[in-house]
């Protein structure tokens, strides 16, 4: 149930401080963020039923289907706070650069209430680009400085940049990369720019990233199950979903540690680093062939003018399942400036060029269906529109 709403600017940011600050001391209701029509900042408050301690509802991304309403009280939140205080080696100020209504951009906000600094928002009511960054990390005046990106914006941020915006990025203590697989060529870029990266993965219920540079935070454990599916438990984990506080196939408790099931696979070393290796649902089945999508937009996204990738399994009546991908071209290769997958286009055609290498080094396993464009498509957190662009795929292969 909410129980009112405020608007405000984008970059009005002492409002939801306020909030969420009252929610911390137990002095207010859980506050639920989301974006207005015009990009303005609606702070909501929101009933928890069975739930006296929580501090915020944050909405999952919705990036593989309806999203889910996650609350995050005062204990999980402190111990994501502490424990990537300890990771990071400090706390400090932090640079808001995230839409501020899913987890990464709560995170921002409630760790500064943590460390007692104030944290600068970027203005994006153009859109996320390198000079707004720059001009935002400008105005940061702590000497240990922190943000949190999402790789496009990075890619962005290391392609040619500029003398400022390379200097800005070097100050940064640390900046946390999360939201979706980096490339390890984006990693690469980032550690010969000199810039301090530090790759993050978890998920609105685990309180965001609770897993650095594969190693699990302070409190935070984590598991393989059988059928190789990521446990997360520990002190970070969420307290359920408001809309269903009896999701036991996705949160339960065991010994005394509560866990959060993801959809995700993974492996762990000898020394518990943890590799993700993709989605469970990710595996598409082609010709009665299991091949990992991850796999193949691995391969995709080592081939020339490829800036990124995004693959997945299209229905078709001769394969079952077809391979296909949706492929970002960097502006070299691409010559185009929309959407852009058929032949006779810059893109299009390098997407042939890109389909007849593929073949040869992937042979079944290479994309039937290509759709080229400058640019994946993205949600408003900046993480990949996976059914946005399935739907683009199955429109184009057609189910054959």
């Amino acid at each position: 149930m909410n129980l009112g709403t405020q608007t405000i600017g984008p970059t009005d940011i002492d409002p939801v401080l306020k909030a969420l600050a009252a929610a911390l001391h137990g002095e207010g209701p859980a506050v639920e963020l989301s974006a207005g029509p015009n990009g303005e900042l609606v702070v909501g408050h929101t009933e928890t039923p069975g739930c006296d301690d929580a501090v915020a509802v944050v909405r999952t991304s919705g990036s593989t289907g309806a999203p889910k309403a996650t609350i995050l009280t005062v204990e999980a939140l402190a111990a994501s706070s502490m424990a990537t205080a300890l990771a990071l080696k400090g706390e400090g100020q932090w640079l808001l650069a995230l839409p501020v209504q899913y987890v990464a951009g709560v995170q921002v906000l409630v760790r500064s209430l943590f460390a007692g600094t104030r944290p600068w928002v970027m203005d994006m009511s153009g859109g996320f680009t390198p000079e707004a960054f720059t001009a935002a990390a400008l105005e940061l005046t702590d000497k240990f400085r922190f943000t949190s990106l999402v790789p496009t914006q990075l890619q962005r941020l290391l392609e040619a940049p500029s003398p400022e915006t390379l200097a800005v990025l070097r100050r940064f203590n640390g900046i946390l990369l999360g939201g979706a697989p980096a490339s390890a060529g984006l990693l690469d870029a980032a550690r010969e720019a000199g810039v301090r990266v530090v790759t993050t993965y978890g998920s609105a219920e685990t309180c965001g990233g609770c897993v650095y540079d594969g190693v699990p935070l302070e409190g935070v454990q984590v598991r393989v199950a059988d059928d190789g599916r990521i446990l997360l438990g520990g002190d970070t984990v969420a307290a359920g979903y408001v809309d269903a506080p009896e999701a036991t196939d996705t949160f339960f408790e065991e010994d005394g540690v509560r866990w959060y099931r993801t959809n995700d696979l993974g492996t762990l070393d000898a020394d518990g680093r943890l590799t993700v290796l993709g989605r469970a649902d990710d595996v598409i089945i082609t010709g009665g062939v299991k091949v990992s999508a991850a796999h193949v937009q691995e391969v995709l996204e080592k081939s020339d003018g490829v800036a990124a990738a995004f693959v997945a399994g299209v229905p078709s009546t001769e394969w079952g399942q077809a391979v296909a991908a949706f492929i970002a071209l960097d502006a070299a290769a691409s010559g185009a400036t929309a959407d852009s997958g058929a032949a006779g286009t810059p893109a299009g055609d390098h997407a042939v060029v890109l389909k007849e290498e593929w073949h040869r080094r992937l042979g079944l396993l290479a994309p039937k269906t290509v759709l080229a464009a400058p640019e994946l498509l993205m949600l408003p957190n900046g993480k990949p529109d996976r059914l946005a662009m399935i739907d683009r795929l199955n429109a184009l292969h057609q189910g054959k």
